[in-house]
């Protein structure tokens, strides 16, 4: 990240600071919603598959080999930038925090009590597959299909889930601005962490918010990363399509349920 990228994301930080709710659900009428505020974003249990996977993101973040690898981020060329990189230096900088992985834990394990099946999850950018580890630790019975563009990163992240003997992870390879497209299926629970600019966020949500079922949720995650992510996040909660967003720092989340009000909310975790 650039300095002016440094500096963007702690002026975005100390507004939500100042701005957000530190709610505990009292203002959210609805009782889905006011559930997952009141009871998942502030679940302070540590489940029992946390300190594996977190086990794995130290190994990782010690892990000295390199790897050449294909970047598709918001840097990188529309064919991929090849780069040379150390295991551990793109573990300590570009992993996701274990409060979001966690938190993405406990919003899918909550959404399949809710429904009362296994879900359909989707994650775009595996990175070396932590998050992912969190959405299919929740429930064994879900289906987890997560896309990445490097085929050296996604071989990381294999790793990681056979060592974490997780079985319900399906992985595409490729530029998911190729992959994505072709999947018609219907989502509950989307993550997406890939090309961070304002076009690529577009294309996806635009893709993906009429894939969602009526409960699902689509998060997005750095929505406060730059102002090109600032102006897509700000889009994406005032399409009609979305009902309520709830406004995390870290990530956004979108809802589609049409019984829920037009809403948005700041909210400190």
């Amino acid at each position: 990240m650039t300095k002016f990228g440094v500096l963007h994301h702690c002026l975005s930080y100390a507004r939500h600071v100042l701005t957000a709710w530190n709610t505990t659900g009292e203002a959210i009428h609805s009782p889905f919603l006011f559930h997952i505020v009141r009871f998942v974003m502030r679940d302070e249990n540590s489940y029992y598959r946390f300190a594996d996977i977190e086990r794995r993101r130290a190994y990782l973040q010690a892990c000295e080999d390199e790897i050449e690898m294909l970047d598709f981020g918001s840097q990188g060329a529309p064919g991929g930038r090849p780069v040379t990189r150390r295991v551990s230096l793109i573990a300590r900088q570009h992993l996701e925090s274990p409060r979001v992985g966690q938190l993405l834990f406990r919003l899918t394990l909550f959404l399949g009590q809710h429904l009362k099946r296994p879900l359909n999850v989707l994650e775009l950018g595996t990175s070396f597959g932590i998050t992912t580890a969190y959405l299919a630790a929740a429930d064994s019975r879900n289906s987890v299909t997560t896309m990445e563009g490097s085929e050296a990163v996604l071989k990381v992240a294999q790793g990681v889930w056979r060592a974490l003997d997780l079985e319900n992870i399906q992985w595409v390879q490729g530029n998911i601005d190729d992959t994505l497209f072709t999947y018609t299926r219907d989502w509950d629970l989307v993550f997406v962490d890939a090309n961070h600019t304002y076009d690529a966020t577009m294309r996806y949500a635009d893709f993906l918010l009429p894939r969602m079922t009526e409960k699902g949720m689509l998060i997005i995650d750095d929505i406060h990363y730059s102002p090109q992510m600032e102006k897509a996040w700000q889009a994406l909660k005032d399409d009609p399509r979305v009902t309520t967003s709830m406004d995390l720092f870290h990530c956004g989340i979108l809802f589609v349920d049409r019984h829920f009000l037009k809403r948005h909310y700041r909210i400190r975790i």
